[in-house]
């Protein structure tokens, strides 16, 4: 296929590229009875239903210019949710004046499509939990976006960002495979980039401590985000500050603190 659109690159056939980006963020709180983690963890499995998770994920196909084919969404008992959502590059189907592609009944979305398509998909996965016995509690959504062709998600990763309030946050991308050049000169990456930071907003950058490992010569890109600014008073369910002792206070404080330490650097401490 030639595209002939000035500053695009002519290529011979399919893009064949698969561009992968995995967006896992953690939010952390400290809820200092057994009844308010429970009542936090309920809080999160409301706030983050498979139904809002839909939602985020139709956005990011928007974004991205991509087709949705099927979506599957699941909230699980006791916790937790997962949504799947099949993607293509282009429309494969005839819509209607006015009508869009997050519209269109699932009737219309024929299954035949889904063998030779399931390469670009969307999915995400939650995972509230809480330490048994220190009052720390934790919730995690990780997700994936696959495409194939000349889409790419990382033209979503600044919604991603901001639709999730993160504590931290672990980013990675990566691309696989090779397209041609109508010449038959083989791309390895069609988005030449040196940073997944290039992609997040500056107002966020500037918040976080971040951190890049990237292999330059494999496309592999990883970015991993922990907040700068620690206030209490956010991390506290069912209480405030102004409740607890100062002494309480500073232990609470090591308590969150050692856990996004121990998220940021991916070991626990000693």
């Amino acid at each position: 296929m030639e595209n002939t659109e000035r500053g695009k690159i002519k290529l011979h056939g399919f893009n064949n590229l698969t561009k992968a980006l995995s967006f896992n963020m953690y939010d952390i709180c400290y809820a200092k009875s057994v009844e308010d983690r429970n009542a936090y963890i309920e809080y999160i499995d409301e706030q983050y239903n498979a139904e809002r998770l839909t939602t985020i994920l139709e956005h990011v196909t928007q974004i991205i210019g991509a087709t949705i084919l099927n979506i599957a969404k699941q909230d699980y008992y006791p916790r937790g949710s997962s949504v799947s959502i099949l993607i293509s590059e282009e429309s494969t189907l005839k819509m209607k004046e006015g009508e869009t592609t997050t519209s269109l009944d699932r009737s219309t979305r024929p299954d035949i499509i889904l063998a030779h398509l399931d390469k670009s998909h969307i999915t995400v996965h939650t995972y509230p939990e809480y330490h048994p016995d220190g009052g720390v509690a934790t919730f995690r959504a990780d997700i994936d976006v696959a495409t194939c062709g000349e889409i790419s998600p990382l033209n979503a990763l600044s919604y991603l960002v901001q639709s999730f309030d993160a504590d931290i946050m672990t980013i990675d991308y990566r691309v696989r495979g090779f397209t041609r050049k109508i010449t038959g000169e083989k791309l390895f990456i069609d988005q030449p980039m040196t940073s997944i930071q290039n992609y997040i907003p500056e107002s966020v950058r500037n918040r976080y401590q971040m951190i890049d490992v990237n292999v330059y010569q494999e496309n592999i890109f990883h970015t991993k985000c922990k907040l700068k600014d620690f206030d209490l008073d956010t991390y506290l369910f069912g209480l405030s500050q102004a409740d607890l002792h100062p002494g309480e206070a500073r232990l609470i404080t090591r308590k969150i603190m050692r856990e996004m330490d121990e998220i940021y650097n991916g070991r626990n401490m000693p």
